[in-house]
């Protein structure tokens, strides 16, 4: 099999050598560089002689932001697929980066479990679009579909499949972001259990979670669904 080799861009140098450790210990990918800044970042990608078939890209940069460079990619014919890493919840950074093509956000702090998960869904999309054809529009679903969950994804104790396709419909059809206890009205599921499967969704990267203001008491999480 050959491997998916990766550019791990990450300013914090401990931080870099765990993303690159968590990708050795998944079958199908190579750590092949690490960049600790955007510049070090654009001259590895340009001159690498091997080359990289994918980024994990930290969007905290100390001379760019990982969006910024993201966009210096794309204008200079770079198409490298990229997964973001970062701790930033802005939706506006998380807009901006599905605009830009980027195949994964990874919110940290994550468990190794969390990571592989994300990374084992990517190397399935991208198995899938290895031939330079694809046959029908079912098997164009089925490879972006692979990047959202991977099929060999194991639930915490408690969470079933059909439920969390109940609640990723219930956000996926509404026109603004659902907290849990919106979600438990929809759904007729206890607030708790609601929160469980929400919150299983923004630690695997499939929903944002951002805060309600404007209500009395204290503020309130609300999810919606990533694109």
């Amino acid at each position: 099999m050959v491997s998916i080799r990766v550019l791990v861009v990450e300013d914090e140098p401990i931080t870099a050598e765990a993303h690159a450790a968590y990708l050795e210990r998944i079958d199908g990918f190579e750590a092949g560089a690490v960049a600790h800044t955007g510049s070090e970042a654009l001259r590895l990608l340009r001159d690498d002689e091997r080359g990289f078939d994918l980024i994990l890209l930290d969007v905290n940069l100390p001379d760019t932001t990982g969006i910024d460079l993201c966009r210096r990619l794309r204008a200079a014919g770079i198409e490298t697929d990229v997964i973001a890493v970062t701790a930033v919840r802005d939706a506006a950074v998380v807009r901006s980066a599905v605009s830009l093509g980027i195949v994964q956000y990874l919110i940290k702090p994550f468990a190794f479990a969390s990571f592989a998960e994300k990374l084992t869904a990517y190397r399935d999309f991208h198995d899938r679009f290895a031939a330079s054809t694809v046959t029908d529009q079912q098997e164009v679903d089925a490879s972006f579909a692979a990047l959202r969950l991977s099929p060999h994804t194991v639930l915490p104790k408690g969470l079933t499949p059909e439920t969390l396709d109940l609640v990723r419909a219930a956000l996926r059809s509404s026109p603004t972001p659902l907290s849990a206890t919106e979600l438990a009205a929809a759904l007729d599921l206890s607030r708790v259990t609601a929160r469980r499967y929400l919150e299983h969704l923004a630690a695997t990267g499939t929903a944002l979670r951002t805060q309600r203001y404007g209500t009395p008491g204290r503020p309130e999480s609300e999810y919606h669904l990533l694109p």
